[in-house]
């Protein structure tokens, strides 16, 4: 003999409730958002994944079990509820629910989270800062941006291939690398699965990974973070000319994926986004160069971009810009120089408008061995460390771009975030490592 069970079953999603259900009895399950006793009437808000809905539970109009159950609420206890939709114009949403039972899940004695708290409290405890409205919208324009990227590399042939997290050499150099021990050997933090992308071109052509990337850089800034996620392409047959328009092609879907599917949470966040409108700009690193020095930017040719000088020259134009082209000194050993003026680099950097500054990096491989083998020399890096990136070159290399798009700073514009650790559920700074 089956036993029913008595808890209250839940019908339907918060964003599933609105006029079309007026007069019905609908059963729902949550959190409690917002609570109000005025004696004989209880109001809380509750919240779920999809939304906030407010219940109105009146003592005469409840079972004892209920009433006391409404009483006991708290802010972020657990609930279950059913009860009549109404329309009332002064509830959030013009919708609230007129409860007929009430059922306490689980309880919530003073949440610690309060509507003052600080930042660096709210950091210390973001395992429960995650049930903000701000961070999940935060968090939700996040996943469908990751979402998009990921559908554009789908929809144009580009094959995922996953990389390894401990590798045996720098890609972007020694100085950025967490070491550790791996079985009584030096190991590192993966800084960008660069090079094993490159290595899989040469089976599908167009390959993709989406997949955390690692910088001990005791940078505290807005912008930068020791862990965080990196969506990477790599390209056969394809020069920097090219890479510029598969990233520019690559940003503009994602973002237009957020801008039609995520409106709710950019509205919460009060951020008045448009898509940025194309083609993007593209200038080189020496007219960047000029329009930081006409702002009062110290800086000299040779130089890569400082963070300000991202920022005044984004600050130049209404869209992403491309600056291309920089002196071989400023970017990593493995870009090709360009053949008309090998004091430069066939690079580039997208910059995100509004001052944000860098959100991609990307050039043109050097798919030569002789030259490889040269440039890691002058870098002071040692040539053994890279036998198995130099295969490549050995049999059968092509000429070949790529680029990294690092998904916080690209979240942090999108939804007008203060700062890079807002955009990432559980962040990763020198001065963090915990929860």
């Amino acid at each position: 003999m089956s036993h029913r069970s008595t808890a209250i079953q839940r019908t339907h999603l918060i964003s599933q409730v609105g006029p079309h259900l007026e007069g019905q009895e609908v059963g729902l399950a949550g959190w409690v958002y917002r609570y109000r006793d005025l004696g004989s009437t209880v109001f809380i808000v509750l919240r779920d994944a999809t939304g906030v809905l407010q219940a109105v539970v009146r003592k005469e109009e409840v079972d004892e079990k209920s009433w006391e159950a409404a009483k006991k609420a708290d802010i972020e206890a657990s609930v279950r509820l059913s009860g009549i939709v109404k329309a009332d114009p002064r509830a959030p949403g013009g919708i609230e629910v007129q409860a007929r039972k009430v059922e306490l899940v689980g309880f919530s004695p003073d949440f610690p989270i309060k509507q003052g708290s600080g930042v660096e409290f709210r950091l210390d405890k973001r395992h429960l800062d995650l049930r903000s409205r701000r961070m999940w919208a935060a968090l939700k324009i996040r996943a469908e941006f990751i979402a998009g990227v990921r559908e554009w590399f789908d929809e144009n042939g580009f094959v995922p291939v996953e990389a390894p997290t401990f590798v045996s050499a720098a890609v972007e150099g020694g100085a950025t690398l967490f070491e550790l021990e791996y079985f009584g050997r030096k190991a590192y933090l993966t800084q960008s699965s660069q090079f094993y992308l490159e290595a899989a071109i040469f089976t599908f052509e167009k390959v993709y990974t989406i997949q955390p990337s690692f910088r001990a850089e005791k940078s505290r800034t807005r912008r930068h973070l020791t862990e965080f996620w990196h969506a990477e392409g790599e390209m056969a047959w394809h020069d920097l000319n090219d890479m510029m328009d598969v990233v520019e092609a690559l940003v503009d879907h994602a973002v237009q994926r957020v801008y039609e599917n995520r409106q709710a949470e950019l509205q919460l966040l009060e951020r008045k986004f448009e898509p940025p409108q194309r083609p993007y700009e593209r200038i080189s690193y020496d007219e960047a160069i000029e329009i930081a020095q006409s702002k009062g930017v110290r800086i000299e040719w040779g130089d890569d971009l400082t963070t300000e000088a991202e920022r005044v020259v984004s600050l130049e134009f209404d869209r992403p810009i491309f600056v291309h082209r920089y002196p071989r000194q400023a970017k990593a050993f493995y870009h090709a120089p360009d053949p008309s003026r090998p004091e430069v680099v066939l690079c580039a950097d997208l910059l995100a408008p509004e001052g944000i500054g860098e959100i991609v990096g990307g050039g043109q491989r050097i798919h030569d061995y002789d030259e490889l083998v040269e440039r890691i020399r002058e870098n002071g890096l040692r040539v053994e460390d890279y036998e198995w990136y130099l295969d490549l070159r050995k049999y059968g290399s092509v000429p070949h771009s790529g680029f990294g798009l690092g998904i916080e700073r690209a979240v942090r514009w999108i939804a007008g975030l203060p700062h890079i650790r807002d955009a990432i559920a559980f962040p990763r700074t020198p001065t963090r490592l915990t929860p």
